[in-house]
């Protein structure tokens, strides 16, 4: 997938020569989802080096409004004065101690009163933490070893679920079972042959693989798993990672009518300041005890002051409301746009989370180009993953972003056609 060159309106000087000296001393230069390959080498920034609202700054001092926002994880606006206050109060106080603090306590009260299924939460850094922690509590309370997941769904790096060979054991994955999203016949079927031995599902509220439209989950489809799970005692675990608290201050269970038993979160919990949690019914307590886990860093109290901002700031103001609007005026107007320059495009998922493919064009090339048009033109748009809003974006950065996404299009029929 190598994208078409462009007379850039931005250069990315600084960018390039970083990336020479970091990859002299860090395999890739930039590892995981952050490596260019993934965006559009030679097309985009390397580097970043500030942020604030709902706009950052490369390493070249190009702006960009920003609708990624870090994958996900800045819900209320970079540099929220509010979240960075309760942050600095703590950090004055010092980093990492020998003992949780009392704000961990606070923490896990309010997820368990925002949260209908909790009653216990648990707390790391990262998505994979919880997902692979809350796996190992259904393992521990089935004392079973299998576990299903949708095909082309992400659920972190740890060695059951990555999508990507290197370093990992072929017995490592061999008790994880895929079916295809949205297909209860497929899910009847793998545990019908795999009865009795299944443990856990672990499946998103809707699917958001990448390079690929987002699927929305079909009618009756959470009914019947969750119908199949408590009739072969299952362990239904949402991974609520990406979507969580953009979509409802309660989880995305709420707005989909899912009944899990382990709900995951990360991402959005905490504005970008690094923490994950996993939260639990009181049915599965004494099997997450009997899971160890534990890191170094997880009881830090500056993130957790982060959480209890940003929740706040969700329950209370109107942000996940603006979010959707906002997401809903973009998905229209590209739609429209595209339209009218004979393209038949669909911006799939929630409003806050979307993602534009061109529907004639899946081999990804038209949609390339339109980010990297985007890119140029000062709108960071990610033309394989889905793209995030947050509550600091603002009609004007709408307005500003369809105005330039006609040029875009226009770009992308002179170079390959509608």
């Amino acid at each position: 997938m190598k994208p078409a060159s462009s007379n850039k309106n931005f250069n990315f000087d600084q960018s390039l020569a970083l990336f020479s000296r970091a990859a002299k001393v860090i395999p890739e230069g930039i590892y995981g989802h952050q490596n260019p390959a993934f965006v559009l080498p030679g097309n985009c920034p390397y580097f970043a080096d500030s942020a604030h609202g709902a706009h950052f700054r490369d390493v070249d001092g190009n702006d960009y409004i920003d609708f990624l926002c870090g994958y996900g994880p800045v819900v209320v606006g970079h540099a929220h004065p509010e979240v960075e206050k309760a942050v600095s109060g703590l950090l004055s106080k010092g980093v990492c101690f020998n003992h949780p603090g009392e704000i961990m306590v606070r923490l896990a009260e309010r997820l368990t009163g925002l949260i209908s299924i909790a009653d216990w939460s648990i707390f790391a850094k990262n998505g994979s933490d919880v997902t692979t922690y809350a796996v190992r509590v259904a393992r521990e309370f089935t004392g079973r070893k299998k576990i299903i997941i949708a095909s082309g769904a992400y659920h972190g790096a740890h060695a059951w679920c990555t999508a990507y060979p290197g370093g990992v054991l072929p017995e490592e994955a061999a008790n994880v079972r895929p079916i295809r999203w949205n297909r209860l016949d497929d899910l009847e079927k793998c545990v019908a042959e795999n009865s009795g031995e299944i443990a856990g599902i672990v499946l998103t509220p809707y699917h958001h693989p990448t390079y690929t439209a987002q699927e929305m989950p079909a009618d009756g489809f959470w009914e019947g798993v969750r119908e199949i799970c408590d009739t072969e005692g299952i362990i239904l675990i949402l991974d609520d990672i990406r979507a969580g608290f953009r979509l409802s201050i309660h989880g995305s269970h709420e707005v989909y009518g899912i009944c899990p038993d382990l709900v995951c979160y990360a991402k959005a919990m905490a504005n970008g300041h690094p923490i994950a949690a996993a939260v639990g019914r009181q049915k599965f307590r004494e099997a997450a005890e009997q899971v160890f886990f534990a890191g170094t860093f997880w009881f830090a109290p500056a993130p957790m002051a982060a959480a209890l901002t940003t929740l706040n700031i969700l329950e209370t103001g109107n942000a996940i409301a603006e979010m959707e609007r906002l997401g809903i005026r973009l998905k229209t107007g590209l739609e429209e746009i595209g339209t009218a320059q004979g393209f038949r495009v669909t911006l799939s998922g929630p409003p806050a989370l979307p993602y534009m493919t061109f529907d004639d064009h899946p081999d990804l090339y038209h949609i390339q180009i339109f980010c990297r048009e985007m890119i140029a033109r000062g709108v960071f748009l990610h033309p394989h993953h889905n793209w995030f809003l947050c509550a600091a974006h603002t009609d004007a950065d709408i307005d500003e972003t369809l105005e330039k996404a006609e040029i875009a299009f226009r770009r992308v029929k002179e170079e390959v056609g509608t």
